[in-house]
This record gives C-alpha cells, structure tokens and sequence, in this order.
C-alpha cells in the first residue's frame, strides 16, 4: 500500500515540475527566437502530455490500493504506445524544425536557458527515482517513464550547450551549426527509442497471439 502511494507521489511531483516548461519555453520564444528553443517547446508540450497520461493510467489501474492486473496491462500498452510514438515525433519534428531554420540572428536565450539547466537535474533525478522504483516493482509504466526521463536528461543537456554557445558566441555560423548538430544528435536518440520500445509492444502483442494459438490446437485436439 505505502509503496503505491509512494509510486503515485513520485507520477505526480513529474506532472507538477514539467508543467512549467512549455510555459517558459513559449515564453522565451516571444523574446529570442531559436530552432532549439522551439523544437524544445514542442517536445516539451508532447512530454508534459506524456507524463500526465502516465500519471493518470497508474492512478486508473490501482483501485483502493489494489492493482486490477487485467486493467493495468490493457492501460500499460497504451501508455507505452504513447510515450513511444511521443518520443518519436518529437524527435522528428526537432530535426524538421532546425533543418527548415534559416540560421538567422537569435535574441534573448535566457529564460530557455535557465529551463534546460534546470531540466537537467530535476530530469537526471527523476530518471534515477524511476529506474529504482522500475526495477523493484517490474511496473511497465515506471519502467517506461525511466526511458522517457533518461531522454529528456540528455536533450536538455544538448539544449543548455546549444543555447549557451547563442548566448556566449558572436558567431553566427558556429550557433548555427550547434543548433543544427545538438538537435539532429537527440532526434535520432528520442527517435531510435521510440522505435525500439514500439517494437517491443509489437513483439509481445505477437507472442500473445502465438500462445494463445497453441492454446487452442492444443484444446482442440
């Protein structure tokens, strides 16, 4: 009992430190245009949709502190699905938005800068929390949310060295080319794991279907 509550509190305190994100992010973008700052506002807002949902399903699938194995495996898939297919158009969309960008003059990166230094922490910690708790309970959700939160970790991490080269560098180019390198570098990242845990779904969705194909010839002879 204590340790779901305790799994709900973790989900929740997620919920409340990513939503401010999107916020200052869009904020940012208002002062100091940038292919990082807005493809980091797009993958945020997906994220914070990602997290909220995780939040919810856990709170769904536990019923006055009792898992409903049958429920929690049918609203893990489709958490699963979503964070995945999450992670993957994020990272699509960052590489479309810093290819598409025409390298212009940025403004005042201040405010997305502070956000990503902040993300990198809060995100590392979140990432730590989730991989322990993953592991001691065997919760797909967790488990995912680990991955997600080890992703978010390394692309603030990108984002902070990309938007520190804009606000320290008076080269254009050399902004640039961070802009472009850094975002490509995490795209592929986000877009190889979302790809790798869709294909686990898959995988499993296949073996299930084999088993109980084997069930029934089995039965029927």
């Amino acid at each position: 009992m204590s340790e779901l509550k305790s799994v709900k509190r973790i989900l929740l305190l997620s919920v409340i430190m990513s939503s401010p994100g999107p916020l200052v992010v869009g904020f940012s973008l208002l002062i100091g245009k940038s292919s990082t700052q807005i493809a980091d506002f797009i993958r945020r807002t997906i994220e914070l949709l990602s997290i909220i949902l995780a939040f919810a399903v856990y709170c769904a699938s536990t019923t006055d502190d009792v898992v409903d194995e049958i429920r929690k495996k049918k609203y893990e898939k489709g958490t699963n699905i979503f964070v995945s297919l999450a992670m993957i158009i994020s990272g699509i969309v960052m590489t479309a938005v810093v290819l598409l960008s025409s390298g212009e003059e940025k403004t005042n990166v201040i405010p997305g800068l502070v956000i990503a230094l902040s993300g990198v922490g809060s995100n590392t910690w979140f990432w730590i929390k989730y991989t322990r708790l993953g592991r001691k309970t065997n919760n797909k959700i967790l488990i995912v949310q680990s991955k997600l939160y080890r992703g978010k970790s390394l692309v603030d991490t990108s984002v902070s060295i990309a938007l520190g080269v804009i606000l320290i560098s008076q080269n254009q180019a050399l902004s640039y080319w961070f802009d472009l390198v850094g975002t490509i570098c995490v795209s592929i990242y986000l877009v190889f794991m979302g790809v790798t845990a869709l294909n686990g779904e898959f995988k499993k969705e296949q073996e299930l279907s084999q088993e109980c194909a084997g069930r029934e010839e089995i039965g029927a002879l």
